[in-house]
């Protein structure tokens, strides 16, 4: 499976972006995939993740409220709808996926060592 997000770019505080995450291989259905972000000398943080049918999602705190993420089983895409963007979600965005779903839950889809794949990021900045 070969990851591609897209859709970053510089927005003004308050307002959308939307990303999108393209797999390849015919096992996207099969994959929970996540959201994370890393911020300039910080670790790499858990956004969101979503299960294989898209009906259930996970979103840190901070994020809660403000962002959605879907998937698109047919497209093979995972998006990630940024909405009241803050300067503190400034950060570059990977997308990832978990091939062999063991679990459910905060606590699992949250850990980075969950995931198999990942893409290259998308760079996201949110100028004040």
């Amino acid at each position: 499976v070969q990851l591609q997000a897209s859709g970053g770019g510089l927005v003004q505080a308050g307002g959308s972006l939307r990303l999108s995450c393209a797999a390849s291989g015919r096992t996207f259905g099969s994959l929970v995939m996540g959201w994370f972000r890393q911020a300039p000398g910080k670790e790499r943080e858990f956004v969101a993740a979503i299960r294989l049918t898209g009906r259930l999602a996970y979103y840190a705190d901070s994020v809660k409220g403000r962002f959605t993420i879907s998937r698109d089983n047919a497209e093979n895409t995972v998006y990630l709808q940024m909405n009241s963007l803050k300067p503190e979600d400034t950060a570059v965005y990977f997308c990832a996926a978990d091939r062999s779903p063991t679990s459910w839950g905060l606590e699992y889809v949250r850990k980075t060592s969950t995931y198999d794949y990942w893409g290259p990021g998308t760079l996201v900045t949110v100028s004040s």
